[in-house]
């Protein structure tokens, strides 16, 4: 059921992004011969008026086929070249292939705007702890081999009661608890909840677990539910996508910038489809809205990834376009076809190599 679930997002999320292309270009009159999510073998297809349709079986990816984006002599000077990308103004290029990276926004925005409005189980900090309710400790991680993990606790668990010796803390938060396991000299009792259900385990805090004190191995975040009405949704909810999307793109320019300058482990930092799944899952045991928010997320990394000024992404496509209009002539088309084809074939050995790092995360 996570895979059909996590397949379904998938589809949402790309039909989300090809569907700015196919508005944008459709809006200034350039030709849209295909709209296709996901990759061949075709499931279904159908035409209405010059565009064809098509739904594909592989699901991790989908196009817009737009008339001259990749130009050849046909889209440059034949017929219907009137019609073609390749000789629309720059401005209409570069809105055409921004607009995919937009609708992502946009669609992250009216997720995370829905999840306020139904309650958002959400990290609780100066901004919402007077709007929060049912506020509680969770576990959001656990370390493999650790304390918590052989206790049987796991992500998603809230911490309702600590104990140890004589102390004894009722709904502690994320300090309590940690003091509480730095400072033990023995077992450590914990009451938690886990979803409609509450269950009692004794812990014992080991050195080395983490380094320079006593763990059991988990981490953990302050969190409660925060609602608004539906107008202050659709506000508290822009303000949350601006500060999300910072977030990201300052996160993507730090891992661009490791990656290059050959920092270890950097890639063990991204999860490829495998990977995905399991947050997929993760994610649909906290509720509907707390799903819609980790979708929201995905959007948003997606839309900061294609502005990335790499060939094949849409960031890269828009880089040709400004140089283009400052050299005030265009690119060879062999080269710029050539170097998004290189690009494309680039992408898809990043992915095949980060799905096979989950595959074997997933088989340890």
């Amino acid at each position: 059921m996570t895979i059909v679930l996590f397949l379904i997002i998938l589809a949402v999320l790309i039909f989300v992004h090809e569907l700015g292309h196919f508005v944008s270009a459709k809006l200034f009159g350039i030709r849209v011969d295909e709209f296709a999510v996901g990759f061949p073998p075709k499931i279904i297809g159908w035409k209405k008026g010059e565009t064809k349709y098509s739904l594909n079986l592989i699901p991790f990816g989908g196009y817009v086929k737009i008339f001259g984006e990749d130009p050849n002599e046909e889209s440059i000077n034949g017929e219907d070249s009137k019609r073609s990308f390749v000789n629309a103004k720059k401005w209409k290029q570069a809105i055409v292939l921004l607009s995919g990276i937009f609708m992502n926004l946009v669609f992250a925005w009216l997720l995370i705007s829905t999840s306020f409005n139904i309650g958002l189980l959400t990290s609780i900090d100066d901004k919402y702890k007077d709007r929060a309710e049912n506020t509680v400790t969770m576990i959001t991680s656990i370390k493999d081999g650790s304390p918590a993990q052989i206790a049987g606790l796991k992500m998603g668990d809230k911490i309702l009661n600590i104990e140890s010796g004589k102390t004894k803390i009722l709904m502690p938060n994320t300090t309590d608890i940690q003091n509480i396991i730095a400072e033990s000299l023995g077992e450590i009792k914990i009451d938690y909840k886990r979803g409609n259900g509450t269950s009692t385990t004794n812990i014992l805090a080991l050195s080395g677990v983490v380094d320079g004190k006593k763990a059991i191995g988990i981490s953990m975040d302050f969190v409660g539910t925060v609602k608004f009405g539906f107008f202050e949704s659709f506000v508290e909810g822009f303000k949350l996508t601006i500060i999300e999307t910072k977030n990201i793109a300052v996160g993507l320019y730090h891992f661009i910038v490791g990656a290059f300058s050959g920092q270890n482990g950097i890639l063990a930092q991204v999860s490829g489809p495998v990977g995905i799944v399991g947050m997929v899952g993760d994610a649909r045991e906290f509720g509907i809205s707390y799903l819609f928010g980790f979708i929201a997320m995905i959007s948003i990394n997606l839309a900061m990834l294609n502005l990335v000024p790499f060939p094949a992404l849409d960031g890269g496509r828009v880089l040709f376009v400004i140089i283009e209009a400052i050299i005030r002539r265009r690119i060879k088309p062999a080269i710029a076809n050539w170097t998004n084809t290189i690009g494309f074939a680039l992408l898809i050995l990043l992915m095949v190599f980060i799905t096979y790092k989950d595959i074997v995360k997933l088989i340890r």
